[in-house]
């Protein structure tokens, strides 16, 4: 449920005036004092299980803070529905470092100084793992009436849970009385006040790393590390950054260690998964199924957001489909994906792996094979298993909470 608290205003505006949220012109002292009012009203939001079906399950329950908000267990996908036994789809991915993410865009076009804007990105922004929720009210919709996750029937169910809230006062003293009559208007108010608190700096993007701190020539990296780093950028090693960028932005800011776009990687089925025991059933992404405005666009199917690996560290599963649950893992798959799939993947009855078993035949050619995929079947893979442990080292350095010695 994140979704920038800008964003919001400008997505939302036509709703907030439908249903007269909002309120007016304000003085910065005003404005200032709403904002607060607004994040502390989303904070109790984020942590109220009421809020669900069950009672049982709050925002918080699969974006734990210790855990870079995300989930605080080593399940594939995290449990919801109205009794707390419905498996999500996709494994939950972390709030933090998405405030900079852009709206989908199908054709994005870097604007830094030096780029050339000429360049076609490709699909780049959007939220959820395909990227079809950017902002505001749908955004918050799709968590807290998804049967697997908080369960509420529609947005009027959602609307008298936060009727009987012990904060409806607030949201009506921020948004009027009558916001919280108006289902629709109760989901806008809801978004707004999540996203002011999912704003909050010093918690969703403190920028608080160890790596933060090397590039303010605070700290240095131990010779692992920098190996690691070394070999996550080298074009010839683990080409990481190509996609998740490492190096501050023009202006400055700290890297978000990821370009926003959307890629396929081949990852292996999940065979853990319910949904997966339907041989006919394929998670294709931005084509589908739970993404419906591209549906039956071929170039899009299998492709999955690349999310910030800031904080990857304090994950316990990764990909979009929670197959993996080692760090190294994922790393040694992209290293091993082509030159190894034995490795990672089944096997048919004369012993040759069944690569990318989690996409159609029609869509393999749209799995990457930049660096440092590709290669072919025996092929020295491009990262040694000592370049991989370096660069599992280095990912631990994107941690936020870093304190010197002494400190």
């Amino acid at each position: 449920m994140v979704f920038g608290i800008a964003a919001v205003m400008a997505i939302a505006a036509s709703a907030l005036a439908a249903s007269d949220l909002s309120p007016g012109p304000l003085s910065r002292a005003k404005a200032d004092a709403r904002a607060a009012a607004l994040a502390d009203l989303g904070q109790r939001m984020f942590f109220d299980s009421s809020l669900s079906a069950s009672g049982k399950l709050a925002c918080s329950s699969c974006h734990d803070p210790a855990h870079g908000f995300g989930p605080a267990n080593a399940l594939d996908v995290q449990i919801g529905g109205p009794h707390m036994d419905q498996p999500g789809l996709r494994a939950a991915p972390s709030l933090t470092y998405l405030q900079a993410d852009p709206q989908f865009s199908e054709h994005f076009f870097d604007n830094e100084d030096e780029g050339d804007e000429s360049v076609d990105n490709g699909p780049t922004g959007g939220l959820m793992w395909d990227g079809r929720a950017d902002r505001a009210e749908g955004q918050v919709r799709l968590p807290l009436t998804s049967p697997f996750e908080m369960a509420n029937a529609d947005a009027g169910a959602v609307a008298a849970k936060l009727k009987a809230a012990a904060y409806a006062g607030d949201l009506r003293a921020l948004f009027g009385a009558g916001v919280l009559d108006d289902p629709d208007a109760a989901l806008v108010a809801a978004g707004q006040a999540l996203a002011a608190y999912e704003e909050t700096p010093t918690l969703f993007y403190p920028y608080s790393s160890k790596y933060d701190a090397y590039l303010a020539g605070k700290a240095t990296l131990t010779a692992q590390e920098m190996r690691g780093l070394k070999a996550f950028e080298a074009e010839d090693k683990g080409n990481c950054s190509s996609c998740h960028i490492s190096e501050p932005a023009n202006d400055g800011e700290p890297p978000q260690f990821t370009d926003f776009g959307l890629i396929a990687l081949g990852v292996p089925r999940n065979p853990r998964l319910a949904s997966n025991r339907d041989p006919k059933y394929f998670d294709l992404g931005a084509c589908g199924p739970l993404r419906t405005d591209l549906a039956g666009r071929a170039e899009y199917c299998g492709i999955f957001r690349t999310p910030s690996l800031r904080n990857v560290a304090l994950r316990q599963t990764f990909a979009h489909n929670g197959f993996f649950h080692s760090l190294r893992d994922v790393v040694a798959f992209y290293a091993t994906r082509d030159t190894d799939p034995g490795r990672w993947y089944p096997k048919d009855a004369s012993g040759a792996a069944e690569k990318y078993d989690d996409l159609p035949r029609q869509y393999w050619d749209n799995v990457n094979t930049d660096p440092p995929f590709g290669g072919k079947l025996g092929d020295k893979p491009p990262l040694t298993e000592a370049d991989i442990d370096d660069i599992v080292a280095f990912l631990g350095t994107l941690t936020d909470g870093y304190k010197q010695a002494g400190n």
